[in-house]
């Protein structure tokens, strides 16, 4: 499991379904008994991709970055 905003999202949504509905025993048993496995999955890989911002494999720009590029002052100064 990678972390990514938008797979950890979909694993978050489908653990959560596993929990609450009552007729997903019925339908997906093997899935069934690791709904809390996948519910931790699905939250630890959402927050990564809040950590990495990463949705999709996207990059996205959502805290900005606190690094810039400044020329040293005698190289600007000859541009």
């Amino acid at each position: 499991m990678f972390g990514d905003i938008g797979h950890g999202g979909i694993v978050l949504a489908i653990s959560i379904w596993l929990i609450y509905d009552p007729n997903s025993k019925k339908m997906l048993p093997d899935v069934y008994a690791m709904r809390y496995l996948l519910l931790l999955m699905g939250i630890f890989a959402f927050y990564s991709g809040w950590i990495y911002n990463e949705f999709f494999s996207i990059p996205l720009n959502v805290f900005g970055s606190c690094y810039g590029h400044a020329e040293p002052e005698e190289h600007a100064e000859k541009i």
